[in-house]
């Protein structure tokens, strides 16, 4: 996974859409889906890695633009 983009389109495959109107909410709920996708053995520990680098990344650009 190499964008926001993709972890959405990942986790759509699960049945899973998140919008809650606060970007940061949003990918805090992303991370805890894609931490319980892990802990079923849904996904590789590879991706795993790559999506929760890219979440904490767009969660820390936020919050520096505050």
């Amino acid at each position: 996974m190499k964008t926001i983009y993709d972890i959405q389109q990942f986790l759509k495959n699960f049945g899973t859409f998140i919008y809650l109107g606060d970007r940061i909410a949003d990918l805090d709920m992303m991370e805890d889906e894609v931490r319980e996708l892990y802990k079923a053995q849904c996904m590789e520990t590879k991706d795993f890695q790559s999506a929760i680098l890219l979440l904490k990344q767009e969660k820390q650009k936020l919050k520096e633009q505050q």
